[in-house]
């Protein structure tokens, strides 16, 4: 749909007969399969067990560091509806999450995605215990994932992604704000920042003129200074564009897009917002 696969770490894991399993694909079925048994032990009457494997701040500060991850895998059959649509959304925006940004550096996404909200609630645990269950964050920190990387995609009603992560997180927001669920809101934004900060680090995110800036004020300073070459310059034209990122576009096809650079990713999402811009 919107990423290329050009190597190992872009392919799809296996294969079932036509259909491709990738990352992604065994994640929604790990979830699914979770919550068919969870519903299961609602209908014998055993749910209480649940109780163990959904996060409880003081529990983990007593050894049940378990809870850190198997929160995520806690699925209440009332919210099976959600459910559903949640898994669609990690479907279709997670494949494409993966094929960009391959299947490692994905992998390292979803743990980040899922552990940095349980620590940060650890943590908080000094002032104020807290308990959480479900996926909901964690796979909304997946679209604002791909919201980084496509910002200018336009999905729903042509409404670009970038816009649609902004009103369901001011939505999110309010509402939690109004019920005064403090813990769920430290999860979101948690979630919301880790992403963007993944993709951004990882160098897969659109070319910010503050972000450079802020990277620029806290990075190390140069023992030496270059100096500018002497002459004039002017305007790349349209072949002048893809002049440029040939050798790029030659690099992926042969080592995949983990091999770029930081800079090599950079010019690739600048050299596609300038035709994207130049198409309208």
């Amino acid at each position: 749909m919107f990423g290329v696969t050009t190597s190992d770490d872009y392919r799809p894991v296996a294969w079932m007969g036509r259909y491709p399993v990738d990352v992604t694909t065994m994640l929604v079925g790990l979830h699914v399969a979770v919550a068919i048994f969870t519903a299961i032990l609602y209908a014998i009457g055993v749910a209480p067990i649940l109780a163990y494997l959904q996060f409880d701040s003081a529990a983990v500060w007593s050894g049940q560091v378990w809870r850190l991850f198997t929160y995520a895998f806690v699925h209440a059959p009332s919210a099976l509806l959600w459910f559903a649509v949640e898994m669609y959304m990690l479907f279709v925006f997670g494949r494409e999450v993966e094929r960009f940004i391959g299947r490692r550096t994905y992998i390292g996404l979803y743990v980040i995605l899922l552990f940095a909200p349980a620590l940060l609630l650890t943590i908080c645990a000094l002032w104020q215990p807290s308990i959480l269950w479900g996926s909901t964050a964690i796979h909304f920190g997946i679209f604002v994932a791909f919201a980084t990387i496509y910002p200018r995609a336009e999905l729903f009603l042509r409404i670009t992604a970038k816009w649609i992560v902004v009103i369901l997180a001011a939505v999110y927001t309010f509402q939690l704000l109004a019920y005064q669920k403090w813990t769920d809101l430290v999860v979101v934004w948690t979630s919301i920042g880790a992403a963007f900060l993944f993709i951004e680090f990882s160098g897969a995110g659109p070319e910010l003129a503050w972000w450079d800036a802020l990277k620029t004020r806290f990075a190390p300073k140069p023992k030496f200074r270059v100096l500018p070459k002497t002459g004039t310059t002017r305007p790349a034209d349209s072949d002048d564009v893809y002049a440029s990122i040939d050798p790029i576009l030659d690099k992926i096809s042969k080592f995949g897009m983990g091999s770029l650079t930081a800079s090599e990713r950079r010019q690739l999402n600048r050299e596609r917002e300038r035709l994207l811009k130049k198409s309208e």
